[in-house]
């Protein structure tokens, strides 16, 4: 070939040219040598025919192929000053775009500092802290860098070094606030090294020491940590805390009694705050040396200032203490306060500042897109507040799974406010059953209590215990799953329901009835401690109301313990009750099929005969004439399975086969319980009343020893 050999580059930034120090190529890409006209060209192969197209060259000459490794250390002229730069490899190159071949300024680039660290370049940064390269700058001293960029092209055109200029649209960075665009300009700053002094391995060590939740937040710090690079702490602004350091002003390098200047610096602005630092002469400190010493300006980044809490805010107060039991913060603090504080501790202490993080993702729209006011997505917590009251936005909080992005709007504050008012139902239902239920008078002994009493005592037990390790593990969103089932379904679809006839039939001190009333209000107690922490308002608003001495607060009470599990000895154990439960289940099913035929209104206008044998006849048996009150029907028979009709529905359940019978009691309905049974009438002074209600009217009230 003939002519020149040149590599080709491309910039978006043609400003940063006079910083250049090298051309990047990268080690694994194939490499042509192109006779384009009366020059030779290095240009990538997979870039090769876009890039001559854009070059307006139709035809060029394969002349040669080679690796970039090969390329490694071969020098190149500067196109305009009389500098020689290398050819450098780097893992950064890409073939994605350009000539993959890179012009590397490391004064300008992050990417270019790194490697050029690598090689041992030159940082050449020309440009000052106002945007304009400094006056003593061949070509473009004094200019800015947006008035350099048109001088700099006039010269690459001049010196025929310009093989093609277009206007294309872009990525760039820009100042969040200001909204223009940002230079990148290599200054002095002050760093803590990493690796110098093993600060690296320690910190790793202690972040395996640390409990993460989520547990992914282990292997996003460990990452970081491990590839992070030194730490710049310092910042150039008006406002913050100082780097209190006296630096020699030929060699850069901070006085040799550093140590003890800073401790007598750190008692100045302990009494006379920063301006202790900003209005200290050097001479009252140096004496004689003062003159070949000056201040510096820098401040501390403030990711520094935070992550010194645990010295400043822990350590200094009797009431805490180190290391915190849990540091929480956002998915982001990853990189910010998580790994500030993590690293100033191990440096500090050799260990982590905290025993568990917590994090939690950021808030979004119901579509999982970032709120924003020119969205016009933003939900407004005051508004809430103000709308729903403050428990229905914790409760939001709570319910939602935090390990990702959490997304809320009205629609799903409206179903949260509807959850809330099952919750606050519930705990109004109870308080109101409460009424004249004096604790230290009136509680049932647990061997006292009604078998279905104890069952939901022990049921309470198992979502207590559930609320609890979900509390543990911070996992809100299950505490909220298991109250709001527990007050679903156990409580209102279930013992709430069948206890109504107890409660609202029996005489006042009954004791069926104070059974019933022990139960609940050891249930209330147990949950009014599940909800303290998150329904902080409904909670304490719920312990006023309850019996009993409330004047400690419920959010100084310990779990509730008079919880007690169905033992080896109840009447009906946990198995029995699940047995009963399946049958309640299928018996609902089928009275569901004459509600929607019409056939009866309420359940207790039916009447249900089971067929069954085995086990769960046994444990059908057992309650005796009081089964009905358990599926809240007039009346529940139990035969054998082969006495079943052709027309019972049949269902295969744990404790065997059931077959269920249901249909419209023939009786007179009692205007007191609403039970339909033969006796309504029968009695001259009550003509509209059972039996059973007139006895517990006019007598000592029924038995009730099961349900």
């Amino acid at each position: 070939g003939e002519g020149p050999v040149s590599i080709v580059i491309w910039t978006t930034t043609p400003w940063t040219l006079p910083a250049n120090q090298a051309v990047a190529l990268h080690p694994d890409f194939d490499y042509l040598l192109l006779q384009a006209g009366g020059q030779r060209l290095i240009v990538a192969r997979e870039l090769a025919d876009a890039a001559r197209l854009r070059w307006g060259i139709e035809e060029a000459q394969v002349l040669g192929t080679a690796r970039g490794a090969a390329l490694e250390g071969l020098r190149l002229k500067h196109p305009f000053y009389d500098r020689v730069v290398p050819v450098i490899l780097g893992e950064h190159v890409t073939s994605e775009a350009g000539t993959g071949a890179v012009h590397t300024a490391p004064g300008h680039g992050q990417e270019d500092y790194v490697v050029g660290q690598r090689y041992g370049l030159p940082v050449d940064n020309p440009v000052g802290p106002d945007g304009r390269f400094y006056a003593e700058t061949p070509l473009v001293g004094g200019l800015s860098v947006q008035e350099a960029n048109a001088v700099v092209l006039e010269a690459l055109q001049k010196r025929d070094r310009l093989l093609c200029r277009e206007e294309i649209r872009h990525s760039y960075p820009h100042c969040w606030r200001h909204k223009t665009p940002i230079i990148f300009r290599a200054t002095p700053q002050w760093f803590i090294a990493m690796d110098q002094s093993g600060l690296r391995e320690a910190a790793l060590k202690a972040i395996d020491g640390v409990r993460w939740r989520p547990e992914w937040g282990h292997t996003r710090i460990r990452n970081m940590v491990a590839q992070r690079p030194d730490w710049c702490i310092s910042r150039q602004r008006n406002w913050g805390v100082p780097i209190a350091l006296f630096v020699h002003k030929r060699s850069g390098e901070p006085h040799p009694d550093t140590v003890r200047l800073m401790e007598a610096v750190a008692e100045r602005v302990e009494s006379q705050g920063l301006d202790g630092w900003y209005e200290l002469d050097p001479a009252e400190l140096l004496g004689e040396e003062a003159e070949q010493y000056e201040k510096s300006t820098d401040i501390l980044d403030v990711w520094f200032d935070s992550g010194v809490t645990h010295y400043c805010v822990l350590e200094p107060r009797p009431e805490l203490h180190f290391p915190a039991e849990v540091y929480l913060e956002g998915s982001d603090q990853h990189r910010g306060w998580f790994q500030s504080s993590l690293l100033t501790s191990v440096a500090m202490r050799g260990v982590a500042p905290y025993r568990e993080v917590l994090t939690h993702g950021f808030t979004v729209d119901a579509r999982g897109q970032k709120m924003s006011k020119s969205r016009g997505n933003v939900v407004a917590p005051q508004r809430v507040v103000d709308q729903l009251g403050a428990d229905i936005l914790r409760l939001w909080v709570a319910a939602t799974d935090y390990s990702a992005e959490m997304a809320v709007s009205d629609e799903i504050l409206r179903r949260t406010a509807d959850a809330y008012r099952r919750i606050r139902n519930t705990a109004r239902f109870l308080l109101a059953n409460l009424h004249g239920f004096e604790p230290r008078h009136h509680t049932q002994a647990v061997d006292a209590l009604l078998p279905l009493d104890r069952w939901a005592l022990d049921r309470t037990l198992q979502v207590q215990q559930r609320v609890l390790d979900a509390y543990e593990a911070y996992q809100f969103h299950l505490i909220f799953q298991a109250v709001h089932n527990f007050c679903a379904v156990d409580m209102g679809s279930l013992y709430l329901d069948v206890t109504k006839d107890r409660l609202y039939t029996l005489p006042e001190g009954h004791p069926a009835r104070r059974s019933a009333q022990t139960a609940m209000l050891a249930i209330l107690e147990a949950m009014v401690r599940w909800l303290a922490p998150i329904l902080s308002f409904t909670a304490d608003e719920i312990w006023e109301f309850m019996p009993g001495d409330r004047s400690s607060p419920v959010f100084a009470a310990q779990w509730a313990r008079d919880l007690s599990p169905l033992d080896a000895d109840a009447p009906l154990g946990r198995e029995d009750w699940s047995r009963l439960l399946a049958v309640r289940e299928a018996v609902s099913k089928v009275l569901e099929g004459l509600r929607k035929s019409e056939a009866i209104g309420a359940g207790l206008d039916a009447e249900v005969d089971l067929y069954c044998d085995g086990l769960l006849r046994a444990v059908l048996e057992r309650p005796g004439e009081e089964l009905h009150f358990l599926f809240i029907t007039s009346a529940a028979r139990v035969h054998p399975l082969v006495e079943a009709p052709a027309g019972a529905e049949r269902f295969s359940l744990e404790g065997g086969e059931l077959a269920v019978a249901a249909f419209p009691s023939p009786h007179p309905k009692c205007v007191r319980c609403w039970h339909h049974v033969p006796d309504v009438g029968t009695h001259p002074e009550h003509p509209a009343l059972c039996a059973r209600c007139i006895e517990n009217i006019t007598g000592g009230g029924e038995r009730r020893q099961w349900i």
